[in-house]
């Protein structure tokens, strides 16, 4: 899950920076920290180093992610004049990506010995930093504070593990209900166009 979250953040990103008429360095920077940015983040947050910076390994697949990206770009120039980051090619592995960052960041919070409210932040900052990172970088107001049903699913997947742990089943488990409870929601959300009222 956390190859393909990558994957799929990488190219989405990476889209979005093709869509802002971005050249190739700012579409692969962009591609880049909306895969990782949550990621460094959580770890910067428990006062760790990076995973990011310590193995090659999640950069390797970022990178691969954003030639994928560009080359759906192209791709996409060609057959429609539509976005592809709206596409459900590109919407399920985001969405599985969101269900892998949320329960990452968790997993992360609970290992750190964090308290309920920093399980559902960590997971909820894992999940939607990257994206928050690019809508800056673009002069966005950040997407998961404007529309969508999308950071919703990292809160409800952040509690749901904090709840499931906390009744003492393993973190196995509970990584597991959260990362469905994340991927369901957000699917359910992309299928009926959920959103959050206004105020």
């Amino acid at each position: 899950m956390n190859v393909v979250g990558l994957l799929a953040f990488a190219v989405v990103g990476s889209l979005r920076g093709a869509d802002a008429d971005l050249d190739v360095l700012g579409v692969a920077v962009l591609g880049v920290l909306t895969a990782l940015g949550g990621g460094v983040t959580r770890d910067l947050l428990v006062d760790s180093v990076p995973v990011a910076l310590r193995s090659t390994t999640d950069v390797s697949v970022v990178l691969f992610g954003v030639v994928a990206g560009i080359a759906l770009a192209r791709l996409g120039d060609d057959l429609t004049d539509q976005s592809l980051t709206d596409h459900a090619v590109v919407l399920l592995p985001d969405a599985v990506g969101l269900a892998a960052f949320a329960t990452t960041g968790a997993l992360v919070a609970t290992d750190a010995g964090l308290s309920a409210f920093g399980v559902v932040v960590l997971a909820t900052v894992t999940g939607v930093g990257g994206g928050l990172v690019s809508d800056v970088l673009l002069r966005n107001v950040p997407f998961v504070l404007v529309e969508d049903f999308y950071a919703t699913c990292a809160i409800v997947g952040g509690s749901v593990f904090w709840l499931v742990a906390t009744v003492g089943v393993g973190q196995r488990a509970s990584a597991l209900v959260c990362a469905v409870v994340v991927f369901g929601l957000r699917s359910l959300a992309i299928r009926y166009e959920w959103e959050l009222p206004t105020v």
